[in-house]
């Protein structure tokens, strides 16, 4: 054989022990995660292994915030992955230093810790204000669907419900109807001796299904009593009596799922795998989670503010998110911008006594349909929605709501397409709220890391 190529020894061991320095190259994102979790205040998290002194040494915070932190970077949130890839991925190996955490101790420290995880957020965002990213001269607003770990199969109506819970029931009688017969039979041929008080299992099933339908339906009515007693206290506030009460803020109306009697609507639904998710309208159908909110400041695409509900509509977000980003970031945004799913005479009035100049579509135009600009003074004793409606039919407001587009949908673009984060991993409400922090935080720290390679 007269070819020669590189030596190749897959036996032959290291004569020097390599710096994992060397293992990737310059500038790689996990040198980047390590030298920033060095930065981060973590002082709450090591706090609470101080008073506990018992078992084995743990894996250090700082390594398994760093591990976390990487994997979303990459668009991993499985914990069983994430174990896998300390063995296979060198940047995970660089990270975790020669180290193998099983999935179940990354799982609990997410779960134990998600509160501060999610709270990193703020540090990253003030990280990125500091290198000179965030201007606030235009922040969009903008929302997408996330779907929950979950069906919407495994989701049930208040009306199917009331039906379910008849047939489960009579179900339930036939069986234990005829278990008592078949133990009858049976202690009349061999004797009362004989043991014979164990369930069918058809029956256990049933009983299963009965109790999990009974819950799901008593938390409908809880919560359609609740939504009663907000409208009745709403109603009589407008009729000027007495001042709200201390406590949680009603329910807006198009949250309200009851009659006017305080009983759950018909379709009013509950899912038996994540109650606390939703079904949401999608352009590509219905799905069973969450709807996500960002604010997203225009000069490097940092989200400068986040929640995550499991309400529907987009317009009771709009306030909220605003005055997120200004406790965030100190200061006020110059100009605002959002879809027409935030439009209410509401949102804009409370955004021009905060300073803000912001510019709502107040309905959907047909693509490809752009109606005639405007010139011209503001005409006098026009309505909100009016006076937005021509402000953006002017030059200037197309120019401005134009932006709208290329400033708040590249961020989700990112985190759906790029990373992979079309479905929390995460059940329950708080819960898919801090993996929406982490996923933000995330997408904040890969922008950092881009314009310090740029810099």
């Amino acid at each position: 054989m007269s070819k020669t190529f590189r030596p190749y020894a897959p036996e032959q061991s290291e004569l020097l022990p390599p710096s994992p320095r060397e293992w990737l190259p310059a500038g790689h994102v996990a040198y980047f995660i390590l030298d920033t979790v060095a930065e981060l205040d973590l002082r709450p998290l090591l706090e609470r292994y101080e008073g506990e002194l018992r078992g084995y040494p743990p894996h250090h915070p700082r390594m398994m915030v760093g591990l976390l932190l990487y994997a979303y970077c990459v668009g991993v949130a499985s914990s069983r992955k994430i174990e896998k890839k300390t063995y296979e991925d060198i940047a995970f190996r660089v990270i975790a230093a020669g180290q193998h955490p099983d999935h179940s101790t990354v799982s609990e420290f997410r779960r134990q810790h998600l509160d501060v995880l999610a709270g990193l957020f703020m540090q990253v965002l003030v990280l990125c204000q500091k290198a000179g990213l965030v201007q606030l001269g235009h922040v969009a607003l903008d929302g997408t669907k996330l779907k929950a770990n979950a069906s919407k199969h495994k989701a049930m109506s208040y009306e199917r419900m009331q039906q379910r819970e008849k047939e489960l029931a009579q179900k339930v009688a036939a069986l234990l109807k005829a278990a008592e017969e078949a133990d009858a039979a049976e202690d009349k041929l061999y004797g009362k001796k004989k043991r014979g008080d164990e369930l069918p299992e058809e029956l256990k099933r049933a009983e299963t299904r009965l109790a999990r339908i009974r819950a799901a339906k008593a938390e409908l009515e809880a919560e359609a009593k609740v939504a009663r007693a907000a409208q009745q206290s709403a109603k009589k506030r407008d009729d000027g009596g007495d001042e709200p009460p201390d406590g949680p803020t009603p329910l807006p109306h198009h949250q309200v799922q009851s009659e006017a009697d305080g009983t759950p609507k018909p379709k009013a639904q509950r899912n038996f795998t994540d109650p606390e998710s939703r079904i949401q309208k999608t352009q590509n159908g219905f799905l069973q989670g969450y709807n996500a909110q960002a604010a997203v400041d225009e000069a490097h695409q940092i989200i400068v503010a986040q929640a995550l509900t499991n309400q529907p509509p987009d317009v009771e977000h709009f306030l909220p998110l605003l005055e997120q980003v200004v406790e965030n970031c100190g200061e006020v945004p110059q100009v605002a911008t959002a879809d027409a799913g935030y439009f209410s005479e509401e949102n804009l009035t409370r955004a021009a006594s905060m300073g803000i100049d912001a510019y709502v579509a107040v309905g959907r135009q047909k693509h490809g349909v752009e109606p005639p600009a405007v010139r011209g003074r503001m005409p006098l004793n026009l309505s909100v929605k009016d006076w937005m409606a021509r402000r953006l039919r002017t030059k200037a407001g197309r120019q401005v709501y134009a932006r709208r587009k290329a400033v708040a949908e590249p961020p989700f673009g990112q985190i759906k397409q790029a990373r992979g984060f079309r479905q929390l991993l995460l059940r329950g409400l708080q819960k898919a709220r801090g993996e929406w922090a982490l996923i933000c935080l995330t997408h904040n720290l890969l922008k950092l890391h881009r314009a310090q390679l740029a810099a």
